[in-house]
């Protein structure tokens, strides 16, 4: 399988839409409850600092997706955070590492100086090897600062790398 990162088309927006969706259905990653509709997810895709999509040029289609954008503003504006999700069909072909690797390159060339991340659910193993492979540094746990979408609550590791 051949992947290729690039910034999205509004010819993505459906299955953006899908990836995202699913993510946020099994609710063991997303913050997000709502689920995006053809109108809302235009919106949230373009209302990012950048949308990429990952395609697998040998069939065409798209298995995972990442946006960008700022942390906060002001005096911490120079701080990014994002977001990736890859397809549940195409999990496990380290598609999320060529995610994450094209964001440290998108969120420099869009002048931040560090990517946080603020939510990582300690139990979202594979995202934090990852995230440390890649020399991303955890800040520390919240305790409880997740809930499931069964209701009980996992903490959350907050991770930064300097871009």
């Amino acid at each position: 399988m051949n992947i290729e990162i690039k910034t999205y088309e509004e010819k993505d927006l459906p299955k953006m839409i899908q990836i995202w969706n699913e993510v946020v259905e099994e609710g063991i990653a997303f913050p997000q409850e709502e689920l995006l509709n053809d109108q809302t997810g235009k919106q949230f895709f373009a209302s990012q600092t950048y949308s990429a999509v990952a395609v697998n040029t040998d069939t065409g289609s798209i298995c995972g997706l990442y946006i960008l954008h700022p942390n906060n503003l002001g005096r911490c504006g120079h701080i990014c955070n994002a977001s990736y999700a890859v397809s549940s069909e195409s999990r496990g072909l380290h598609i999320g590492e060529k995610l994450v690797s094209d964001c440290l390159l998108q969120g420099k060339r869009h002048g931040f100086g560090i990517l946080q991340f603020n939510a990582v659910v300690a139990t979202n193993i594979h995202a934090r090897h990852l995230y440390e492979r890649l020399g991303f540094i955890q800040l520390g746990t919240i305790p409880k600062g997740f809930r499931m979408k069964d209701g009980h609550y996992e903490d959350i590791c907050p991770y930064y790398r300097e871009l």
